[in-house]
Formats: C-alpha cells, sequence, structure tokens
C-alpha cells in the first residue's frame, strides 16, 4: 500500500463547484490521499476599515464552511481548511513551505473571467515542481448548495 499523498486543493469562488467535488472524488479513487483546502484571503481589510467593531465572517472563512463538508463527502474523509494571503502564488508557496504537500488541485473559474489563468497560475505552481490538476468550472455551474 502506497503512502498517503498530501493534495492542496487551492479554490475561492469555485470551491463548492462540481467540478471541484467531481475533481477530489476521483484522485481520493486513485489513491490513498489526505486534502486541505486553501483559500486565499480576498478580504481587503475594508471591513476593519469601515467599522473596527464588525466581526462578521469573510468572504474566506465562508467559503470554507460552505466547500470543506461538500469536499470531504467527495474526499470519503476530513479535508483540512486554511486562509492564505492574498496573492494566490504566495499563498501556495507558503503552504507547501509550512506543511509540504505533494500535490496541487488548482481550481478557478472559465478562461473569459478567471483571474488565476490570466496570471497563469497553473503554470507558474508546475515550477514549483509538484502535479497540479486545473479544474475549469463551467460558467453555467454554481456553488452546490
Amino acid at each position: 500500500m502506497s503512502e498517503e499523498a498530501k493534495v492542496l486543493v487551492v479554490a475561492n469562488k469555485t470551491a463548492a463547484t462540481p467540478a471541484l467535488i467531481e475533481a477530489v472524488r476521483s484522485r481520493a479513487a486513485r489513491g490513498p490521499a489526505s486534502f486541505t483546502l486553501l483559500v486565499p484571503n480576498s478580504a481587503h481589510g475594508l471591513h476593519a476599515l469601515v467599522d473596527p467593531e464588525d466581526q462578521g465572517q469573510t468572504e474566506a472563512e465562508a467559503t470554507l464552511e460552505l466547500a470543506l463538508p461538500l469536499l470531504e463527502r467527495a474526499a470519503g474523509g476530513t479535508v483540512e481548511g486554511m486562509i492564505g494571503v492574498p496573492e494566490p502564488l504566495a499563498a501556495i508557496q507558503d503552504a507547501i513551505n509550512i506543511h509540504g504537500f505533494d500535490e496541487l488541485i488548482i481550481s478557478t473559474l472559465p478562461q473569459r473571467v478567471s483571474k488565476w489563468l490570466k496570471l497563469d497560475l497553473p503554470s507558474k505552481c508546475a515550477g514549483l515542481g509538484l502535479p497540479v490538476t486545473t479544474v475549469i468550472a463551467s460558467s453555467r455551474e454554481g456553488a452546490v448548495a
């Protein structure tokens, strides 16, 4: 039996889409793996400027809360969640350096609206030396409720 692979799943707006859920299910079926969902924190600290008393949930926390149960069902086990720095490549590098992952799954919006694809994030991540799977959400699919 092979050792469990540590898979870093990177997503933001697409974290709870059917395409990503299926990619995690497919990866889990291929062999032993543990999964961690990394959501780069897109909040710009505006809440603190507008209302320092506002203890509301950040967008990244809300994304984790919605996506983790769906991904855990697909993975057949616990999926860890983490919030990274706003810049996605830096967030991925931090996660790999601190926690040591074996492979990446990057979930992004369709080409015409994806900032990550415009930045060529999948290619830059491949340069880190890990296998990268890119999942592009269909423009028609929304988050699974």
